[in-house]
Order: C-alpha cells, then sequence, then structure tokens
C-alpha cells in the first residue's frame, strides 16, 4: 500500500507523514524531494530549475516507489506536493495502472493557515513555498486531487488518523506525551530542512 500526501507547501504532509510511519509497524517514508536535490547536483546550474519539471524527477519517482513496493511489505508513505495533472499522471496514475493500491489525500487548510505554518518552519511569505501557494490551492482543488482533507484547526495526530481510517490500517498510540509532541515536530522538522 502506497500513501500519497499532497497539499501545498507547509500544509503538514511531512509532519503528517513522520507522525503516520511512527505510528505504523513495518512503514517507510519515501521522499521523492531527495531524488530531485540528487539531479541538482548533477546537472549542470545553468539547467537549475523546479526538478519536478525534470522528466527523468517523475521517471525515478515512479520506478522508485515501484521497486520498493515490489519489494518491501509494509506501507509506504509519500509526502510530496504534485499539483500538475500529468505529472500526478506520471507518478500516482501510473502506479495506478499497473495494479498498486495508492490512497492519494490532498491535505488542505486555509491560506493565512499555511501561511503560518510556513512562518513556524521558517519559511517567509516572500519563500519559495509561499509563491507557489496560489498555484497549489487552485490546482489541488480539481477532483484529480482528490481525497482532499481539510487540515484547518486539527492537530496532527488527527489528520494521522483519519488517513489510517479512511485506508484501514491500525495506528499504534502515539508514545509522545502531549506536552513532548512540539519537540516531536521540531526533530521532524531539522531533519528535513532543505
Amino acid at each position: 500500500m502506497i500513501i500519497w500526501l499532497n497539499g501545498a507547501f507547509g500544509v503538514g504532509k511531512t509532519q503528517t507523514a513522520f507522525e503516520i510511519h511512527s505510528r505504523v509497524p513495518s512503514s517507510f517514508v519515501f521522499d521523492p524531494e531527495q531524488i530531485g536535490f540528487a539531479l541538482r547536483k548533477v546537472v549542470p546550474p545553468s539547467m537549475h530549475r523546479d526538478f519536478q519539471d525534470y522528466p527523468m524527477w517523475r521517471e525515478f519517482t515512479y520506478q522508485g516507489l515501484r521497486y520498493v513496493a515490489e519489494n518491501f511489505a509494509g506501507k509506504i508513505i509519500v509526502p510530496m506536493t504534485v499539483v500538475n495533472p500529468l505529472y500526478y499522471d506520471q507518478t500516482v496514475g501510473i502506479l495506478r495502472k499497473e495494479g498498486f493500491q495508492v490512497h492519494h489525500f490532498t491535505l488542505l487548510a486555509s491560506r493565512n493557515t499555511i501561511l503560518r505554518r510556513l512562518r513556524r518552519r521558517g519559511d517567509g511569505s516572500s519563500s519559495w513555498g509561499a509563491a507557489q501557494l496560489d498555484r497549489c490551492i487552485k490546482s489541488l482543488s480539481d477532483q484529480r486531487f482528490s481525497v482532499h482533507l481539510n487540515t484547518e484547526g486539527k492537530a496532527i495526530e488527527a489528520v494521522a488518523e483519519e488517513i489510517a481510517n479512511y485506508v484501514g490500517i491500525d495506528l499504534k498510540p502515539s508514545i509522545w506525551h502531549p506536552i513532548l509532541r512540539p519537540l516531536k515536530r521540531m526533530i521532524v522538522q531539522v531533519r528535513h530542512i532543505r
């Protein structure tokens, strides 16, 4: 089973992915951004752009997920924003066509909430993620990107539980005391500073 978490930059995909991962034994977080960062290191700077625009990023993401899904018995969690319908078809769509069980969720929140979340992680209103916000909100509202899951006012644990209920998996109880959960989020955030 592949659980793809889509949504605008800053909506909470990575935090939700690692919450699910921490509560599902034999799960793995597959991060396609790492493929993009690797590609940026092997192409000349004059060719740098949004790495999703590289056809090889989409191919490597698809092939990588296919390989892991064929060789790993656990749940695969993918936190990745994909707003271009063609790119969606070349990743999520092709995996589904080949018979892989892919559950796709688009996490939603208001523009103000996402901007607040971006600021909280250190990205200002002029950051790359903030600059993409309107494009993401518009594109991801399309039915192609359903299941739409509103995260407004919900704790990460509640969002993870909603996803787990939808796909029919059981989550272990959270091992983090509620007082320590902000520390857990900070650890995930620090590990994913780009």
